[in-house]
């Protein structure tokens, strides 16, 4: 139920943030979520639960595609992989610390009466609660506004950004709204074929997100505290690698050889961690895989970002793209299937393809 929404708001919220700025609209919804996630460390029944994932995937549908489409409109083409690398670095970090947090969280089992399961969500709402509060303080908005923004710039350095942009790729100033002009780029093709490759991309991540803990131990026999930190090495290895070819992709001016090598890494790692005998070799494969897979999301997303132009084109392009991603954490829940344990060689093949 959190795909549905995230999937179909997104193209309102891409306009939602330009009209009302990332300051006001992304802190709002990050504390907005917050207290849905405290409040999802409460809920008595299936019908609750289910009420606030989606509300929450309403939430989130904002945050992602609003981030790209902000960083998209700060930097030049070539500038735009590492900032991008730096952003989904971030949650990569993230996901390394999660399974080692959540462990901890498990710890208070029984403290309060309240089951661990409910300690991880309410403890991590306050933290993104706090989150939220920095980001009202300290998130910059669009160049063409951005001297408004705690003095992080001044006006004349704000022109100098948006004269920087124009000259690069002459669409530094946002044009006059208009719902047509805002769906005009739905019949471009290319739009669709970055969707499509962002929404393969992203069913090998989310299901490598959700079921590595899983595989780790049914799969190779890990105990629970052990596999959860073992989820944190692959994504330190994945930061590395991401950020290392964005590099090279904004020094050479390249994306699609970028992209192909990421989708080796992927290639060579998914046979290891599925088929290979050695629980050794197993686990070398996890890291080819994670690396590759999310290596490719911010390589995707740059190099759609370098081939549209236009505010609007670019708001809807980033809420296509992020969209279809939704999408594919959809498939990833299909073709990862509880029954196929602990091998899932179904979900492997399918990642493979």
């Amino acid at each position: 139920m959190f795909f549905v929404p995230y999937v179909l708001f997104q193209p309102p919220m891409t306009v939602l943030i330009r009209k009302i700025g990332p300051t006001i609209f992304l802190s709002t919804i990050i504390m907005t979520w917050a207290v849905i996630m405290i409040g999802t460390g409460f809920v008595k029944n299936w019908g609750q639960l289910v009420g606030l994932r989606v509300l929450l995937g309403v939430l989130e549908a904002g945050y992602f595609p609003g981030c790209v489409y902000l960083l998209s409109c700060w930097y030049t083409r070539y500038d735009v992989q590492k900032r991008f690398s730096v952003f989904y670095l971030i949650g990569c970090v993230a996901s390394a610390l999660s399974g080692i947090l959540a462990f901890g969280l498990m710890q208070l089992n029984g403290q309060h009466g309240l089951s661990g399961w409910r300690w991880i969500f309410i403890l991590e709402g306050v933290i993104t609660g706090a989150i939220g509060l920095l980001c009202y303080v300290f998130l910059v908005d669009f160049p063409d506004r951005a001297a408004k923004s705690w003095k992080f710039l001044n006006q004349k350095e704000c022109d100098f950004i948006v004269r920087r942009i124009n000259n690069d790729r002459k669409d530094g100033n946002l044009e006059a709204f208009s719902l047509v002009k805002f769906l005009r780029p739905a019949l471009d093709l290319k739009i669709w074929g970055f969707a499509m490759i962002f929404f393969c991309l992203t069913t090998v991540t989310y299901a490598i997100a959700y079921f590595l803990p899983i595989i780790l131990m049914e799969g190779m026999g890990f105990g629970v505290g052990a596999a959860q930190c073992l989820v944190a090495p692959p994504y330190v290895f994945a930061g590395i690698v991401m950020y290392s070819t964005a590099w090279f992709g904004d020094k050479f001016h390249v994306r699609a050889p970028v992209l192909i090598f990421n989708a080796l890494l992927c290639i060579i790692g998914l046979p290891m961690m599925g088929f290979a005998k050695g629980d050794a070799t197993r686990y070398a494969g996890v890291f080819f895989t994670v690396a590759g897979a999310n290596a490719n999301i911010p390589t995707c997303m740059a190099y759609q970002a370098n081939n549209v132009r236009g505010q609007w084109t670019r708001a809807f392009s980033s809420a296509t793209l992020v969209g279809f991603g939704g999408l594919g954490g959809i498939a990833s829940s299909l073709v990862f299937r509880t029954q196929d344990a602990p091998g899932y060689r179904p979900g492997m093949y399918a990642a493979l393809a």
